[in-house]
């Protein structure tokens, strides 16, 4: 028998090799997460969110810009990390708040693994098979894992809280909800109804009396975020936010908002893996109280989608409602929260076989790591194939675009504003000047979205004389006297288009042979302009 001395002196090492394993298991998470959105800066969303960070902190850069001094829907985001962008250049601050929110997420993966599944390293195969569900399997285009934005902090405090959860702390769990709501008011307002459903349900719930203050401190923390939602369409005209409502819903988000108008591959793949979590939670049976919480909270991310199913159907016969209830993304939870009740209920079972069916142990694991192996793979491979960054995919030379961008940033004057490509979303982020519109970067605030709307299709809609109308990727069709008045119209002192056909105007900055930028003269001045400018 060792003696409690010889006990005492063995404790540390052991906790230390306890603390090492946690490091090690969240470093490899982290390494998913980069294989899986490591893309070269800026994503998709990190222009929007972070030119909006970077107005917010210095009113003066892009002064002129229409998006940028739209309404600030996402304030904490701004306070919490935007003011990075007053000191560093945005790939930097893009990297960093990757590097940070995959840390926090890897962390907060861990500690939720763990609280269901107390097993060495299957934290990391857990976050593997999630990753990969909620890329594989979504139906409405939700990811939790990729550029920096503000809902990426809200998933760290929405991990969290699941966890806090699962372990009965409920009062932790309300005030983690409430400050994800702080950062992504949808998010977090989403995590705290399937909250609310799982205290409904659950026998061992706390009183309403015990409730009450941590809901309220949980309302407190989530009020940064839920007032600006709430002054998005204060004091605006009904018929204004009814307006608003449908270009939202049926113009320009439909792709997550709209059921009727998502692939139907991704919804039968997503209804396939509800089947599979409810035949996983059938066969497994009853398991404790941590799993039954959390089944029922991944119950009411389904029950979530499926009312947005419901109410989806009344979009043919009563399209501003349905526009107006359909605008709060009804499916994302879901979208998140079913590959993540498989992932986890997969791997307690897998914990299971290997001590009583090792052989069924042994074809579980190597399947779900071949699975995930090939999904990360697809990924490394795709990077290889593609190593430009994804918010740059409609750019037709990514070097001219560059180089026209940096001309710009030195040689036009810092209040300039331009007319650009209806899909090119880097503009800001590249050359630092306002532009009038483009089709990514949509107002929040009601009155905002309205006026965004009047000027993509005044600019970059075409009519053919058909009942469907198309977009127009080049402006330089439109020929020289109808861009200068665009341009006139909205304020633009510069214009950008494709290379050919030339335009009757003052071509400056690089000569490319994709790309164009000419000076816009006053609008009397054009009849006067004799030839293109080679």
């Amino acid at each position: 028998m060792i003696p409690d001395a010889q006990l005492s002196d063995l404790s540390p090492p052991r906790h230390d090799a306890a603390r090492l394993r946690a490091a090690c298991e969240i470093g490899l998470i982290f390494l998913l997460f980069f294989l899986q959105a490591g893309w070269p800066a800026p994503d998709v969303n990190e222009p929007h969110y972070l030119s909006k960070a970077r107005h917010y902190w210095d009113p003066a850069w892009c002064a002129n810009d229409f998006f940028c001094a739209s309404a600030d829907a996402h304030q904490v985001f701004y306070w919490t990390f935007g003011w990075l962008t007053r000191f560093l250049p945005f790939a930097t601050v893009a990297w960093l708040g990757r590097v940070l929110t995959w840390a926090l997420i890897a962390w907060a993966w861990r500690r939720l693994s763990w609280s269901l599944v107390p097993a060495a390293w299957y934290s990391v195969l857990s976050a593997a098979l999630w990753v990969m569900l909620t890329d594989r399997c979504q139906m409405a285009g939700e990811w939790v894992i990729g550029g920096v934005e503000a809902k990426g902090f809200a998933y760290v405090l929405i991990l969290l809280g699941i966890e806090s959860l699962v372990r009965g702390r409920w009062a932790c769990a309300w005030l983690l909800f409430g400050a994800a709501s702080s950062f992504h008011v949808i998010v977090g307002g989403w995590s705290v109804v399937a909250a609310a459903v799982v205290w409904l349900v659950s026998r061992d719930r706390p009183t309403l009396g015990q409730t009450i203050l941590p809901l309220a401190g949980g309302l407190l923390l989530a009020l940064p975020g839920l007032a600006p939602a709430v002054a998005l369409t204060s004091g605006v005209e009904p018929a204004t936010v009814v307006e608003a409502n449908r270009i939202y819903v049926y113009e320009r988000l439909y792709h997550h908002l709209l059921p009727q108008r998502f692939p139907p591959l991704f919804i039968l793949r997503h209804l396939a893996l509800v089947v599979g979590f409810a035949a996983l939670v059938a066969w497994v049976g009853a398991i404790d109280a941590r799993f039954a919480r959390l089944r029922a909270y991944v119950a009411a991310a389904v029950g979530i989608a499926a009312c947005g199913m419901l109410l989806a159907m009344t979009a043919p016969v009563a399209p501003d409602f349905a526009a107006g209830v359909l605008r709060y993304y009804w499916f994302r939870m879901s979208d998140v929260m079913v590959p993540l009740g498989v992932a986890l209920t997969f791997t307690w079972m897998l914990t299971q076989w290997q001590h009583h069916a090792e052989r069924v142990h042994a074809v579980a694991l190597a399947l779900a790591l071949v699975l995930t192996t090939l999904h990360f793979g697809d990924f490394i491979i795709m990077r290889r194939q593609r190593p430009w960054p994804p918010a740059d995919t409609s750019v037709v030379n990514l070097d001219e675009w560059r180089e026209l961008c940096e001309w710009i940033a030195t040689e036009t004057p810092p209040e300039a504003v331009f007319l650009t490509p209806r899909l090119a979303q880097t503009f800001r982020w590249y050359a630092g000047r306002a532009e009038v519109a483009n089709r990514k970067d949509i107002p929040q605030d009601a009155a905002g979205l309205v006026e965004w709307w009047r000027r993509v299709t005044r600019i970059y809609r075409a009519e053919d004389g058909t009942p469907q109308a198309y977009w127009r990727e080049s402006l330089a069709p439109l020929g020289s006297r109808a861009l200068v008045e665009l341009g006139h119209e909205f304020g633009a002192d510069y214009l950008i288009t494709s290379a050919d056909p030339p335009l009757a105007l003052e071509r400056v900055g690089p000569r490319g042979a994709s790309y164009a930028i000419y000076r816009l003269p006053e609008v009397e001045r054009v009849d006067r302009a004799a030839a293109p400018v080679p």
